[in-house]
């Protein structure tokens, strides 16, 4: 075979054209490269929300957490008529929890009092948070469409050692758009480690909850304006989704 015979192992790869979007924003406006940006959205999951779950089944009132859900199905659909990615963070565990500490399994037990990843759910929901099992789905009010994503995680973190990084990488991600529970847990866990590598980080105020006191939410829409990115609405990326042109979408 000859040199001019061989295919070219080619190290070129495109460049999508950008697709600037401008939208208020606090603490400024911002502007957004549509092309370059995704949506996360964090926890919409059958053990945080729906009534057989982990959550539930512990007490937790969770009415405030599934009420963002029409709201996500909108802003969700928004995204992908935009031609912008949907990835859905979800809690994953394995099923020996091998990769859970044992002070963070004594934590969240609170020493051995309750139910724990990984445990046995009610029957026929499978283990509590383990990937694969129904715990783990995103509820069916918000079943992920064909072309998203589905990335798990086993920390607060959605970047905590897991593909979530290389998977955004790989499609040219630079901005991600922050959805889902809880504001001040995962969510701006995940928010957090998005800036410290280098991601432009946008939190969408309308689309997050806790259960937490209102004051703790107040205190992460202030140090993500300060320190991390910005907070803009549901209704204002909404609009910029539908500015994008069709016919440049990737």
């Amino acid at each position: 075979m000859t040199a001019e015979s061989r295919s070219v192992l080619s190290f070129v790869r495109p460049a999508p054209t950008p697709r600037v979007a401008q939208l208020p924003a606090e603490p400024q406006p911002a502007e957004i490269d549509l092309a370059r940006t995704a949506l996360v959205i964090v926890d919409m999951q059958n053990d945080f929300l729906h009534p057989d779950g982990w959550f539930p089944r512990a007490g937790v009132d969770v009415s405030v957490l599934k009420a963002l859900a029409p709201g996500l199905s909108t802003l969700a659909a928004g995204a992908r008529a935009a031609g912008v990615p949907v990835i859905w963070v979800n809690w994953g565990v394995r099923a020996d929890r091998a990769e859970l500490s044992r002070a963070m399994l004594d934590k969240a037990s609170a020493g051995g009092t309750r139910p724990i990843y990984a445990d046995p759910s009610v029957p026929g929901r499978g283990r509590i948070l383990v990937a694969g099992d129904w715990g783990a789905e995103v509820i069916a009010e918000l079943a992920p469409a064909e072309g998203d994503l589905t990335v798990f995680k086993h920390r607060l973190s959605g970047f905590h050692d897991n593909e979530l990084d290389s998977v955004l990488r790989n499609r040219g991600i630079e901005t991600l758009l922050f959805a889902g529970i809880n504001t001040d847990r995962c969510v701006f866990s995940t928010l957090c480690d998005a800036s410290f590598r280098g991601y432009g980080c946008l939190l969408v105020t309308d689309a997050c909850a806790t259960p937490s006191p209102a004051y703790v939410s107040d205190a992460v829409l202030y140090l993500v304006r300060l320190l991390y990115g910005a907070t803009v609405t549901s209704a204002d990326l909404l609009a910029a989704f539908a500015s994008a042109d069709p016919a440049q979408k990737t």
